[in-house]
């Protein structure tokens, strides 16, 4: 009997094991790897609001700052989405609104709304403009609500015990001011760490960081992060607090009659 409860207790030992190791295992399909790294990175529950602190620094050391609240509803992990952000201070954006219908099929644009309420003005984004500066910051209007996997190709061109590393290469080149870029992403949580930006020139002009990850009802959630802009020396520091996930966003929020109006769920 001792015998036999020993070598049960191997096989439950080796079968664990195993079952470690074959976690550990890194994966090789880029796709996979990106559509995972997708997810976590803009589509964690199906919707989400977070109150975002963001200082914007100067080359000169010279530093504004933004505070605004940001909504997400997501109609499927990967697909189409809709974002609202109320802006509460300083005084010269305080209640300006922008808003993203965002569409993930790569022949269809997202739908952009700027509201700015010193000109009582609603302003539609075109997209070509989807990669200019988002609110005076370092960020791109393209960076607050997710560039579409679709619009470039994916390479693997590294794995480490902690990281894959991708290069992404956009398929319409003459549409964007970037060569390619390249994604840092966690093997175990598949957020993307570290994310590097290439001019035509094989230059590197851009960084965004992630430097704060929290578990935030059990969703990988960056509540800190940072771009540079290597070429002017500025940057811009972004900070989450009161993250919260799964609240039953009404999909009537997200509609254009908000933006003079934002909903209380904005503003709260």
């Amino acid at each position: 009997m001792k015998r036999l409860m020993m070598a049960v207790l191997s096989v439950a030992v080796l079968w664990t094991t195993a079952r470690t190791w074959a976690a550990d295992e890194p994966l090789t399909d880029v796709q996979q790897i990106v559509d995972k790294a997708n997810v976590v990175a803009y589509y964690q529950g199906d919707d989400g609001k977070a109150l975002v602190e963001m200082k914007i620094t100067d080359k000169d050391g010279q530093v504004r700052e933004r505070r605004f609240v940001i909504l997400r509803k997501d109609q499927a992990d990967g697909g189409d989405q809709k974002y609202f952000v109320y802006f509460q201070r300083p005084a010269d954006v305080r209640r300006m609104t922008y808003m993203v219908h965002k569409h993930a099929a790569i022949d269809k644009d997202d739908d952009r709304w700027l509201y700015l309420p010193s000109l009582d003005l609603i302003k539609r984004i075109a997209a070509g403009d989807k990669r200019t500066s988002f609110v005076g910051s370092h960020f791109l209007y393209e960076d607050v609500s997710g560039r579409s996997l679709a619009e470039d190709t994916h390479e693997l061109v590294e794995t480490t015990e902690q990281h894959y590393v991708v290069k992404n290469t956009p398929k319409k080149p003459d549409t964007v001011e970037f060569g390619y870029f390249t994604v840092v992403i966690d093997r175990k949580t598949f957020v993307p760490m570290k994310m590097e930006f290439y001019d035509k020139n094989d230059t590197l002009y851009r960084v965004i960081e992630s430097k704060k990850v929290e578990k935030i009802q059990d969703f990988y959630t960056v509540t800190e992060s940072v771009v540079r802009d290597l070429k002017s020396g500025g940057k811009t520091e972004m900070r989450f607090t009161d993250v919260q996930y799964n609240l039953g966003l009404d999909d009537s929020l997200f509609s254009e009659r908000y933006l003079r109006r934002p909903p209380r769920e904005a503003m709260r």
